[in-house]
């Protein structure tokens, strides 16, 4: 079922993408930092605008001390998905909450949902990912230019939600500089494990007084095909099929924006559309239908003086997800928000620079349905912080801190009366220490401290409902307090020429870890508590309600703790390059009360590429490796993938043909990190083996 688009400008600029298929939106810019790598690529020669890099370091400089990993290019486009989780899953120290091929999060050192925060273009993106596995990201990969992964706490610059690590997702939506004439973008492609179809097209132009920009993205699939026969009753027709039920999707969004230069600076806005409705492959009858219209303005100030600078961020986002069972509306999630964020940089005082900031946000979040399994809600949240970073001969040091005031206030709902309303407030505050050694022109090594508090989400405090996606009947827990973390990580980098190496090791320890944990009572769809069910067919006898096991929020201490590396070995360098990229990862995290292991962990993984390189020629084949889980609930499997790609000039316009073949020997895997594996054990294995292959041109 297609989405409809609302009645505005942006919807006429959003009827023609079908005209198009593609099968990526790459970058064209180089990021500041050199990319691991597992993102290498050939240099993109298309005229882009500038960008700084500032998810790790608001500073925009290229010694990074946090570690991360930046994607653009054809290391984006050969590594692009249809979610954003799943694109960015074989980055050391992320995975993905993989809820079938169409909603997926990033995982990051284990750590997933509100620990992990998901940026527009260093802004907030406001949705209700966060609250359940099966609610998409409003964001799709075909449709930015770059994405960072901040592995580890960025709660100093964002927040307590980026405990475990930041993706800052980077279009040119807001033109940020000046471009001269006309520049665009323009992606076609298909896939042939879903029928799947793809199109992007992207246009800018401008002088030095202003800069407009346009895109507009479609993506479209059938069912996903797999290495086995499953179950599907979709229709009403049981039957068995080599494909994941309910798995087609639709997909189509796009973006106005422009920006109006002077002297010492800009000022921008730019509107934007995302729709979406595709199957949740939990529930065989259940499509979600969810959109999300985005509105950002921003802008910046270049002063004389002690303050450099002035930038300043302001969003609003209208989100909606709509359950449909059939063509019944089944529960109806919504989340509205505002986003404020202003940072100014001062001048050096000596060795050190550094940037002052605040931030408000403020969320309106309501669930009408049968699984309306948290209340309505408002959070409340403001912040101070700052940054500051002092640069030596042998390297620099960063210390920074932020405050935050958090006000969670419950309403419960009309229509359910087990919701009671409440308002807790939390004061949060985090520090971070970090420094960068320069042992020599090729070595160095970095570390980092992190004294991180984060104030519970409204659902961890006040859920009182049966929730499908965990197959779990949930209940919050009032009297939670901040979680609070300490986290060290330590590494070290190494580059000679071609040849690199990245190492990491981390800790991080919870005092009191906001753990989802069986009670071990159960409860009827209505509430009732241990329902009679004398026949066994979990069905209470009384109500006729279907049972679940009820799942309580408490508190428990935790220890992460894990390695992660990553390389480049040059093999060859005459007639060609010839370049071995390996990568490897592992996170162990415990309750450290009992010894168990927290669920829906990533095991061991394990990976190689090999890239020959000659002229305009790329080929590229590699296998990744994961290892079976702590926890049993998946096997071990290994994924075969290759890909060709050859660039050309046709007049004015750059053009990149590309193919991928991915889980080339057909394997059937599942996802160790997927809440599947226990709410519907068999029902969504990992896609089997497909052919993507399209033509990426720019002008």
């Amino acid at each position: 079922m297609n989405p409809s688009f609302p009645r505005s400008a942006l919807a006429a600029a959003l009827a023609c993408p079908w005209a198009l298929h593609a099968l990526a939106q790459a970058p064209v810019q180089t990021p500041a930092q050199t990319p691991p790598p597992s993102a290498a690529a050939a240099p993109d020669s298309s005229p882009r605008l500038k960008e700084v890099t500032i998810t790790a370091n608001p500073l925009g400089s290229s010694d990074l001390i946090a570690p991360t990993s930046s994607y653009s290019g054809t290391g984006l486009l050969l590594r692009q998905q249809s979610t954003l989780g799943e694109t960015l899953a074989n980055t050391p120290g992320v995975s993905s909450t993989y809820f079938g091929p169409n909603a997926s999060r990033p995982i990051i050192r284990g750590l997933d949902g509100d620990r992990v925060r998901v940026l527009s273009n260093s802004g907030a993106s406001i949705d209700a990912s966060g609250l359940s596995f099966d609610h998409a990201v409003p964001i799709d990969p075909i449709a930015i230019e770059r994405v960072e992964v901040l592995r580890g706490p960025g709660a100093l610059l964002y927040g307590g939600s980026a405990v475990g690590g930041v993706v800052n997702v980077i279009d040119n939506r807001i033109p940020r500089a000046a471009v001269e004439g006309i520049v665009g973008k323009v992606d076609a492609g298909f896939s042939s494990g879903n029928n799947g179809k793809n199109g992007a097209f992207l246009l800018e132009g401008g002088n030095k007084q202003f800069a407009l920009h346009a895109d507009v993205f479609s993506r479209s699939s059938e069912d996903v095909a797999v290495p086995a026969d499953l179950a599907c009753s979709k229709g009403g027709t049981p039957r068995l099929q080599r494909k994941i039920c309910n798995s087609a999707a639709d997909t189509r969004g796009g973006a106005l924006g422009g920006s109006v230069f002077f002297d010492r600076g800009y000022l921008g806005a730019a509107l934007s559309s995302f729709k979406t409705n595709y199957g949740t492959v939990a529930e065989d009858e259940v499509t979600i239908d969810m959109r999300s219209e985005r509105l950002a303005l921003e802008g910046e100030v270049r002063l004389d003086g002690w303050l450099q600078s002035l930038k300043g961020q302001l969003s609003r986002t209208d989100y909606q997800h709509t359950e449909l069972e059939g063509a019944e509306v089944g529960t109806v999630f919504k989340n509205k928000g505002n986003d404020l964020r202003l940072e100014a940089r001062h001048a050096k005082l000596g060795p050190v620079e550094g940037v002052l900031g605040l931030q408000a946000e403020k969320n309106n979040f309501s669930a009408n349905g049968e699984e309306a399994f948290a209340p309505f809600s408002q959070t409340r949240q403001a912040a101070a912080f700052a940054y500051e970073e002092a640069s030596f001969s042998w390297g620099k040091i960063s210390l920074g801190a932020r405050l935050e005031s958090v006000k969670v206030q419950s309403f419960g709902n009309p229509d359910v009366a087990r919701f009671v309303p409440g308002t807790r407030s939390f004061k949060p505050a985090s520090y971070a220490l970090g420094g960068l050694f320069k042992l020599s022109p090729q070595w160095q090594l970095t570390s980092n401290l992190a004294l991180t508090q984060r104030a519970p989400k409204d659902y961890e405090l006040f859920a009182d409902g049966p929730h499908i996606a965990t197959a779990a009947y949930e209940l919050g827990n009032a009297a939670l307090a901040k979680e609070k973390s300490t986290s060290v990580d330590v590494g070290a980098q190494w580059k000679s020429g071609a040849n690199t190496l990245q190492l990491n090791a981390f800790v991080s320890r919870f005092k009191n870890y906001i753990l989802l944990d069986a009670t071990g009572n159960s409860r009827g769809l209505d509430g009732e508590t241990n329902p009679v069910d004398a026949d066994g067919d979990g069905i209470a006898d009384g109500s006729g309600e279907e049972i679940l096991p009820e799942f309580a929020y408490r508190q428990v201490p935790a220890r992460f703790r894990g390695l992660e590396a990553s390389g480049n070995w040059r093999l060859l360098d005459k007639g060609g390059t010839l370049d071995m990229q390996w990568r490897a990862d592992t996170v162990r995290a415990v309750n450290t009360d009992t010894g168990a292991s927290l669920p829906r962990i990533a095991p061991v993984r394990l990976g190689a590429t090999l890239v020959w390189a000659l002229g305009a020629w790329s080929v590229r084949g590699g296998f990744d490796h994961y290892a079976k889980p702590r926890d049993n609930t998946t096997s071990a499997y290994t994924l075969w993938n290759a890909a060709l790609t050859y660039r050309m000039k046709a007049q004015n316009a750059s053009l990149l043909w590309f193919a991928r073949l991915e889980n080339a020997a057909d394997k059937l895997a599942y996802s160790a990190t997927s809440i599947l594996t226990q709410s519907a054990p068999g029902k969504s294995p990992l896609p089997g083996r497909s052919l993507k292959a399209g033509l990426q041109a720019t002008f």
